[in-house]
């Protein structure tokens, strides 16, 4: 399993920020960025013959780039790391083999401004990754 701590600690070692939260943003720190696991749409792909004949899995994640009140230096980050994303090559995280990383965002998405005039913007992904066959 891929946990959203692992793809949080890959991403520090390629991100720009200072901070880097799962789940909740604490204390709403600029420059940070947190990860978040996207709603499932859909049933689970699976081959045929069921989860045995199954080869990868598939972590769908949501970036939030919570960075500061300046909405071009918010935008410039943003797509540094769209671009970093985009041109990555191969992928190891926590000893896994990621096979694909599918961006589905064309650029980082505008979501405007938190309750402090900090402005975010969302890039989200789907990592494929090789399952462990148990």
């Amino acid at each position: 399993m891929l946990s959203l701590a692992d793809v949080r600690d890959w991403l520090k070692a390629i991100g720009p920020a200072e901070h880097y939260y799962i789940g909740k943003l604490d204390n709403k720190q600029e420059k940070s960025i947190g990860i978040y696991q996207r709603k499932e749409n859909g049933p689970p792909v699976m081959a045929i013959g069921g989860l045995d004949n199954t080869r990868y899995d598939v972590k769908k994640i949501s970036v939030l780039i919570h960075w500061n009140k300046n909405a071009r230096e918010t935008e410039e980050v943003s797509f540094a790391l769209f671009e970093k994303l985009r041109k990555l090559g191969s992928i190891e995280i926590s000893g896994m083999h990621i096979d694909c990383l599918m961006l589905q965002v064309l650029e980082p998405q505008d979501v405007g401004t938190d309750d402090n005039g900090i402005y975010e913007r969302v890039i989200w992904f789907d990592l494929y990754y090789e399952r462990r066959m148990e």
